[in-house]
């Protein structure tokens, strides 16, 4: 079994209470979910039936070369 990477990005919905996911190195690929680890579940199950599409059509898997790490950080500022 080989190992692909990818990042993922999962945002607030503007308009209503879920979160869409999506990976900037897989144009196309894209999901949602109500929370963030759903969106999580999701988003992979979409990356997954995105790469075997891409194989099943011999078309090559893409990396990108550097992979980012996001998160957000809280900080508390005296008032």
């Amino acid at each position: 079994m080989k190992y692909y990477a990818f990042e993922i990005v999962i945002e607030k919905e503007a308009e209503d209470e879920g979160y869409s996911a999506y990976s900037p190195t897989l144009p196309g690929c894209f999901s949602n979910g109500k929370t963030i680890e759903e969106a999580k579940r999701n988003i992979r199950q979409a990356v997954e039936q995105h790469l075997a599409s891409l194989l099943t059509h011999g078309q090559p898997i893409p990396q990108n070369e550097r992979l980012v790490h996001v998160e957000e950080l809280t900080v508390g500022i005296p008032e």
